[in-house]
């Protein structure tokens, strides 16, 4: 039985796209979790990691492994897929709450579709956020190359905020 389904996603066109689809977007984030945010001293902030899971990991750790490595890597995709998923579940939360959005989930597949829209947008926000506070981190604890720290917050911004937006 799973034999034969299996030979049936090499038969039916659309699943051999999908299936195509989904590996170049895997191989794309793979690829991505290896090019650096321009800015960070990834020395420094590998040694500092390296020190917070000698201690026992936490948050930290937490953090990093949600994002596939990324962040231990500064990578452009740093942030993972934790906007989305946070503006997955504050949108569920907020569709409860708040009676047009309760109305749009009830509406069927359009409305749904209007959700899943706000829910992207909301991504784009939360990535943006979420970024802006780990460059100000990454500057006061001297891990950003940069004297300022606003360059690399706004380098950090753009180049993590797009690779969460899916």
């Amino acid at each position: 039985m799973a034999l034969n389904a299996i030979t049936n996603v090499f038969r039916v066109a659309e699943l051999r796209a999908r299936l195509a689809y989904t590996l170049v977007l895997l191989a794309v984030y793979r690829l991505g979790i290896f090019i650096s945010t321009p800015g960070v001293n990834r020395a420094a902030l590998n040694h500092y990691i390296e020190q917070r899971h000698k201690e026992g990991g936490g948050l930290l750790g937490l953090f990093n492994m949600f994002t596939g490595g990324g962040l231990e890597q500064m990578s452009i995709f740093g942030l993972g897929i934790m906007p989305y998923v946070s503006s997955s579940i504050i949108m569920q939360l907020l569709a409860v709450v708040v009676p047009s959005l309760e109305r749009l989930q009830k509406e069927g597949a359009g409305g749904r579709q209007k959700i899943n829209q706000y829910t992207r947008y909301g991504t784009i926000v939360l990535s943006i956020i979420q970024g802006s506070f780990i460059a100000n981190w990454l500057g006061r604890m001297g891990r950003v190359q940069d004297d300022s720290g606003t360059a690399s917050t706004r380098w950090w911004c753009r180049t993590t905020a797009p690779g969460s937006s899916s």
